[in-house]
């Protein structure tokens, strides 16, 4: 009991100099921190509100123009176009990714799909393979490859891709993931970008979830 009345002795004296300072310490550091939140939700916003109102659409800020038909080109005058999609046991979008782009808006002949298929599911492999071939027999020309190591990942399916002798015929290479689901237009509204643009090197695009 003696041992308990010293402990509590020492903790009255000393609570009032020691943990007190502390926690009003602690109060100043909470309130200043809200302050601080307060003040960037609040530039946030101010900066979002200016976006909205002078923000200038990519349009605008660079030359754009729809690809048109030449009549005396035909489909020369379209730029040759590789899509390539890295894939690696990809069992429930596989279909969607490689029919988006397959349907994509561009002449079938001035463009190529590219399927990197790094899965190690044999049965996910013989899928992927056979819904390529189901789209090379409508006259789309689509391209199944894969390789004999995983070195870099997607990344590096994507560059080993860019070894294969009919990509030197492409002028520009679009790339998706394999979940990814691009709109019919997609070519359509991003390639004018590059080909009036000789500086750009890149066109990145919205993603949708």
């Amino acid at each position: 009991m003696e041992f308990t009345g010293q402990i509590e002795l020492i903790w009255e004296q000393t609570k009032v100099p020691l943990v007190v300072p502390v926690l009003k310490v602690l109060v100043v550091l909470c309130l200043a921190m809200s302050v601080m939140l307060f003040i960037e939700r609040v530039y946030m916003g101010i900066v979002i509100v200016l976006v909205q109102l002078f923000r200038r659409k990519p349009e605008k800020m660079y030359k754009w123009e729809p690809m048109k038909d030449d009549v005396e080109l035909g489909n020369l005058g379209y730029p040759m176009v590789l899509v390539q999609i890295p894939m690696y046991n990809e069992k429930e979008v596989y279909q969607l990714s490689i029919g988006a782009a397959c349907g994509l808006s561009w002449p079938a002949d001035r463009v190529i799909i590219q399927v990197l298929d790094d899965s190690t599911d044999p049965a996910i492999k013989t899928l992927v393979q056979v819904e390529c071939q189901r789209w090379a027999s409508k006259g789309i020309n689509i391209k199944y490859e894969i390789r004999d190591n995983r070195n870099g990942y997607k990344a590096g399916a994507l560059k080993e891709g860019m070894k294969h002798s009919y990509v030197k015929q492409c002028d520009y290479v679009a790339i998706f993931d394999a979940d990814f689901q691009p709109e019919p237009h997609f070519l359509t509204r991003t390639i004018p970008f590059l080909v009036n643009n000789p500086q750009l090197g890149l066109v990145q695009a919205r993603w949708k979830f």
